[in-house]
């Protein structure tokens, strides 16, 4: 009898061990496919922006130092992307692509305002509709973002938890995933000023 019930109680222990490694394995594979969706939307962006500059050197000879800042902030953050790819539970990577990622958006930014002095740049059929698809993969890459940040925290809260916490380590689950947030994050979601 005795035997029995510590066949029993072993059992129960093998199958409780089984169900908290799957349900890592499952956490962790979903975060990997969340940061697989930012990867699409990011490099969908990083196609767009050697066409807008492209449309824009034709308006904007004087301003060569915006466009080639531009450039190469995007060949930056692509080459982050890369490294992040390679393993989005590499808390490093992620903070480099987060950073690349912040550097762009501020070259970005200056180019909006430097197109804002070429009326007939802003015109442009060509420029019009890259400016749209851009704002369009923009909104993609957030709500990406936000999926993949909500399943690093998913994971992580279930890693930390009590008792996977105590076997994630020997389960191949060391340390939390990274959450991605992009530096000018803190500044898109600040409230404008407006004083009368």
């Amino acid at each position: 009898m005795e035997m029995i019930i510590l066949l029993v109680v072993v059992a129960v222990l093998a199958f409780w061990l089984v169900a908290i490694y799957n349900q890592l394995v499952a956490l962790k594979n979903r975060q990997e496919n969340g940061f697989s969706q930012i990867e699409v939307q990011l490099k969908r962006r990083y196609d767009l922006i050697p066409n807008l500059v492209e449309t824009a050197k034709a308006y904007m000879a004087h301003e060569r130092e915006t466009l080639e800042a531009v450039i190469n902030a995007r060949n930056d953050a692509a080459a982050g992307l890369a490294a992040a790819a390679g393993d989005p539970s590499n808390g490093a990577a992620i903070q480099e692509l987060a950073g690349a990622e912040g550097i762009l958006g501020s070259a970005m930014s200056r180019l909006n305002v430097v197109m804002e002095a070429y009326p007939d740049l802003k015109a442009n059929q060509n420029m019009m509709q890259l400016t749209e698809e851009l704002t369009s993969t923009e909104n993609k890459v957030a709500f990406a973002r936000q999926a993949f940040n909500d399943q690093v925290t998913e994971y992580n809260t279930y890693r930390s938890s009590f008792p996977p916490v105590m076997v994630a380590a020997t389960f191949g689950h060391p340390t939390d995933a990274e959450l991605l947030e992009f530096e000018d994050s803190a500044a898109i979601q600040a409230a404008p000023k407006v004083s009368f």
